[in-house]
């Protein structure tokens, strides 16, 4: 078969993909499982070889990052359950400040939290980057909104263990622990930059309170798919928890409060030993050490596993085994959804790799070139105007060009991140993400489309711009 027909029919695929899921409002993991299988028949794969490359895929991905993304998100509820994140802020604001606290949130979402489920960690922030904002000053709701947009989205796929970030090592087979090195590299100085642009652009006059904010909505718990309170109209993504309002408000329970006092960094300790432990791990891969004990306790699966335990040891202290084992029954709800989602990203990606698309591709990009890390941002940004999902884009990107990089020589942590990075551009209507800031913040539409859609958009760019340079070292 040709390249030019390859080349056609993936990109009928993956078009196929995006008016699925935005037109016909199917849910994303039957659209890709069928543009899947469109392009495996349409490629000459046959019916064997297009089923074995989608279940092939299925399973490799999760078998290299299941786990990990269910550990990740049971210790995350775990952690909501026990009101760490409350505290946590609190905190930042004592050694900060006010006026420091927009970019202090903003690192410590993108890099410490994201094993709590991005609507969970939004909807327990949101009210208290709210409270903060009138003592920054006039741009305190501006500031504190765009600092949250960033850290969170940011960190989703750019930092372990956000979800979006270990979907993409396990698809491009990148390990964790270099992606966590470099995950962190990427996402603090993109998020520090990022925050101070729009923070500068806030300061000559882009923000007006009389018509960018409003009055603070409480999102209502609903179904999947529904849409938030104040957000009449606004589509949402299949992608988000069901359950990540209804957790989220338990907070305000009373019983909620009602809790020992453990100090703070026991509370955090296991999830942060956890990283550490993986991030040792390339190091002394790195320098060629050889150890049993670490080279156990810092495999990624070991490291969350004992994370998610300590973490629940420290909760049954400081709440109680009931109230853990809610917390846990509610973890297990919400990873359901993501790691099928995942799965059948690998799918795409695989099938995409048998049709031989990476040979293609790599007649016309060399590894000395910002072509390969160019393109697979401006894919994984255009399928996110479109499908309004930055997980389904940065997989579904990653896994296009995924091919290309044994073929040319370009290590694929730089694939990740430029995917990643793309998956950033223009969250708008389309994202839950939009309309819980919308709410949660006091803006109105056209606040949000600027402290998010513009915020998360230059950290995007921000992210991009630090990508080429390093590809020069990497």
């Amino acid at each position: 078969m040709s390249d030019t027909v390859v080349l056609i029919n993936t990109g009928v695929a993956v078009l196929a993909v995006v008016l699925l899921i935005v037109r016909f409002k199917l849910n994303p993991v039957v659209a890709l499982v069928l543009g899947s299988a469109y392009l495996g028949l349409s490629t000459g794969l046959g019916v064997d070889g297009t089923v074995k490359a989608i279940t092939g895929g299925f399973g490799e991905i999760m078998a290299d990052v299941g786990l990990l993304i269910a550990f990740g998100v049971l210790t995350g509820a775990i952690l909501h359950e026990i009101g760490a994140i409350e505290r946590l802020v609190a905190m930042l604001l004592r050694v900060f400040g006010p006026k420091r606290m927009p970019y202090a949130l903003s690192v410590t979402i993108a890099t410490a939290l994201q094993s709590i489920f991005l609507d969970v960690l939004l909807v327990i922030s949101a009210p208290l980057a709210r409270s903060l904002a009138p003592r920054i000053g006039r741009l305190g709701t501006a500031r504190m909104a765009t600092a949250l947009a960033i850290g969170l989205e940011c960190g989703i796929v750019l930092m372990i263990p956000g979800v979006g970030t270990l979907a993409l090592a396990g698809l491009l087979g990148v390990p964790l622990g270099r992606m966590l090195i470099f995950g962190l590299i990427l996402v603090v100085p993109t998020v520090i930059i990022a925050v101070a642009i729009m923070s500068f652009l806030f300061r000559k006059g882009w923000w007006d309170p009389a018509k960018d904010e409003g009055r603070i909505d409480r999102p209502a718990p609903s179904e999947e798919g529904a849409e938030p309170a104040g957000a009449a109209g606004s589509p949402t993504v299949a992608t988000n928890s069901s359950d990540a309002t209804a957790a989220a408000v338990a907070v305000a329970d009373p019983a909620v409060q009602e809790r020992r006092h453990v100090r703070l960094i026991v509370l955090l300790g296991p999830l942060l030993g956890a990283l550490v432990l993986i991030a040792a791990g390339a190091v002394t891969e790195i320098a060629g050490l050889q150890n049993p004990v670490v080279d156990f306790v810092s495999q990624p699966v070991i490291a969350l596993l004992a994370a998610m335990v300590g973490t629940s040891l420290v909760g049954r202290y400081a709440a109680g085994r009931k109230r853990i084992e809610r917390a846990i029954a509610t973890g297990f709800r919400e990873s359901g959804q993501i790691l099928i989602l995942t799965a059948v990203g690998g799918s795409l990606a695989a099938t995409i790799k048998e049709a031989g698309l990476g040979d293609i591709l790599g007649q016309y990009f060399t590894a000395q070139t910002a072509a390969p890390l160019l393109m697979v941002w401006v894919i994984a940004a255009v399928l996110h105007v479109a499908v309004g999902s930055v997980t389904i884009s940065a997989i579904t990107a990653a896994g296009i060009l995924a091919p290309v990089a044994p073929v040319i020589g370009l290590d694929p942590v730089l694939i990740a991140l430029a995917a990643g990075a793309g998956s950033l551009f223009a969250v708008h209507v389309t994202s839950n993400t939009f309309w819980l800031l919308q709410s949660l913040m006091g803006q109105t539409t056209r606040g949000t489309l600027k402290t998010c859609s513009v915020g998360v958009s230059v950290a995007s760019i921000v992210a991009i711009l630090l990508i080429l340079p390093l590809s020069l070292v990497v």
